[in-house]
């Protein structure tokens, strides 16, 4: 490949590369699609995790959503290493996501948001999973959450190495960065609900958790980007009631993910209703607003997601 432009000042992955030897002889081929909206100031990164893969059979594609923020300069510095790249509005990053994957010609397929990276290594490890599990339809793998300067805050220690169906209906146990699937599962499975807006990813795993068999790979595969603008970040108690409703499509009113969100909109509700009165009064009528989500909060803690 192509050497990558040096920057300068930058030291480290994914500034400079890390080589790891081929684990196959006839490597398949990955698509990675990588959605894109005013990301200017991680994007670059991200890029360069995906090339600095020297993964030799690789199509990697960005879809941009129109940004103005200095992301195309980025994205047209490294596009001579692109499989294809666009910049048009869109209605989020899920129907940006099904845009690139849709012409995809991978056998392995993938998406890696515009602020996150892979690690070193991470599309062989994939791709050499797959290749000794036959009947493997996704992997997934470990990854550490990163701060906006890069910096390794933690690891995500959400991800299961085993979990049933009950589990995955009210917590997404899978980092999606670190997650690769087979484009026969795509096929079956179908494209991401674009109705939603913070939670498309997981609600895609549970519609392919009952398409095919997922593998757990016991290894750091990608780094997660806490930053203001993130999905998981944003959207308060919308987003909250979209883990609800995506619980009750799959599970059951009781499943204690969407208990949670429901007292929490009936709290909302209160707050609401009495935000016009003295704060007194208002702290008094709201008592029986806020108890069932303290309650719900405190007895189902650690089986709902946040």
């Amino acid at each position: 490949m192509t050497p990558l432009p040096t920057i300068p000042d930058r030291a480290g992955w994914p500034w400079s590369t890390a080589v790891l030897p081929p684990t196959l002889a006839a490597p398949p081929r990955i698509t990675v699609v990588t959605p894109s909206f005013n990301q200017g100031q991680y994007i670059e990164a991200t890029i360069r995790s995906v090339l600095l893969q020297e993964y030799p059979n690789l199509e990697y594609v960005i879809v941009d959503g129109g940004s103005t923020d200095g992301t195309l300069d980025v994205i047209r510095r490294y596009e001579p290493w692109l499989a294809g790249w666009s910049s048009a509005p869109d209605d989020g990053p899920a129907q940006a996501i099904n845009r690139g994957l849709a012409g995809a010609t991978g056998d392995i397929l993938c998406w890696l948001n515009a602020d996150d990276l892979y690690l070193p290594g991470a599309l062989w490890a994939a791709a050499e999973s797959f290749a000794g599990q036959p009947d493997t339809a996704l992997v997934y793998g470990e990854g550490w959450y990163i701060d906006e300067a890069g910096a390794l805050i933690e690891p995500c220690r959400f991800v299961r190495r085993r979990f049933d169906r009950r589990t995955l209906v009210n917590r997404d146990p899978i980092l999606q960065p670190a997650a690769f699937w087979r484009r026969a599962l795509w096929q079956a499975t179908g494209p991401l609900d674009e109705s939603l807006r913070w939670v498309f990813d997981w609600e895609w795993f549970i519609r392919a958790h009952a398409r095919g068999a997922f593998h757990y790979l016991p290894r750091d595969l990608a780094l997660y980007r806490v930053q203001p603008a993130a999905l998981t970040r944003t959207g308060g108690l919308p987003r909250q009631l979209e883990h609800g409703r995506v619980t009750r499509r799959y599970g059951a009113w009781w499943h204690p993910n969407h208990v949670v969100q429901q007292t929490r909109r009936l709290d909302a509700a209160g707050r609401r209703a009495t935000a016009a009165l003295p704060r007194p009064l208002a702290a008094a009528l709201r008592i029986p607003f806020v108890l069932p989500r303290l309650t719900a909060e405190s007895l189902l803690r650690g089986m709902y997601m946040r």
